[in-house]
């Protein structure tokens, strides 16, 4: 039995699976450009699998009250100058606020500064916490 047998005799399974995975891949595109940042299920693989720093725009009263698990605090006020930001401008990060519009902005300076991998959260700690993710409290 060759390969080519082998799909005639079972192309059901061929379409199903390419379907699936289509349906899938979709999925993933279309949160990632309709939000204009990530989602949370994005920014957890980006924090497992390419070590991102999660960098919290939100003021310390704010971030003292819930953050990211393992979220640096670096004010959006404070980003210019850069402080508390990681060295290497490479690393990937997720920049997160609570709702998701200062992480925009923030995004937009670290990327003027060299951070080509900065991305915001879509949603903020709202969207992290709506999506039963660790928080932590300072």
């Amino acid at each position: 039995m060759n390969f080519s047998s082998f799909l005639a005799d079972n192309w059901y399974w061929a379409v199903a699976a390419a379907a699936s995975g289509g349906l899938l891949l979709w999925q993933q595109l279309q949160e990632a450009t309709v939000s204009g940042g990530l989602s949370p299920a994005l920014a957890v693989q980006l924090i497992n699998k390419e070590r991102a720093q999660v960098i919290d725009v939100c003021e310390p009263a704010e971030f003292a009250t819930g953050h990211v698990a393992g979220a640096k605090n670096v004010p959006l006020g404070e980003i210019a100058a850069g402080k508390g930001l990681p060295g290497n401008k490479k690393l990937p990060l997720v920049v997160v606020c609570a709702a998701g519009q200062r992480s925009a902005k923030a995004v937009a300076q670290l990327k003027d500064m060299g951070y080509e991998n900065a991305q915001s959260l879509s949603g903020g700690l709202k969207a992290w916490r709506e999506a039963n993710l660790p928080v932590e409290k300072a």
